[in-house]
């Protein structure tokens, strides 16, 4: 195997951790949710924008990813939940009550996939299909964290 697919399998499996037998998707999503922690207090601009970027280098690692292993969607593949743990927590202040529950709500919406979710993991493919079922998972939780957050200051 080249050493440029190596690499490229290293990254979309979150460091190896893809390569777990049990709950790989969990992992990868403790990943992001600890990158998320690491760049939290950076300005919303600049998250935004690290965001984006994450998620589109998300995209083509999967996509080759996907490649190298020669299967459709992979479960080792666990970038795409780093992405959506990013996008989970774009935007919000992340006390570690908030962490949790949107750990809690990004792993409910793509495991039980609702719509969009479901929808766009059976109907797109390649590097995208791998991701955006999950960038549309943590949008999801993003606003229905922020949802929650609005009634709770209601009361």
């Amino acid at each position: 195997m080249l050493l440029r697919d190596r690499w490229i399998l290293f990254w979309a499996t979150g460091c190896g951790t893809g390569k777990i037998p049990v709950a790989p998707g969990t992992f990868g999503s403790l990943i992001g949710l600890f990158l998320a922690w690491c760049v939290s207090g950076w300005h919303a601009g600049l998250l935004a924008a690290l965001t984006l970027a994450f998620s589109g280098l998300a995209v083509w690692l999967a996509h080759e990813a996907e490649r190298i292993m020669d299967t459709k969607d992979p479960g080792a593949i666990v970038i795409d939940e780093v992405a959506g743990m990013l996008v989970a927590c774009l935007g919000l202040s992340l006390t570690p009550a908030a962490a949790v529950i949107l750990f809690f709500l990004f792993r409910l919406f793509d495991i039980l996939k609702p719509f969009p979710v479901g929808w766009l993991d059976r109907h797109l493919t390649g590097g995208i299909g791998i991701v955006a079922d999950d960038l549309a998972a943590g949008i999801l939780a993003n606003l229905i964290y922020r949802a929650g957050s609005w009634l709770a200051a209601l009361y």
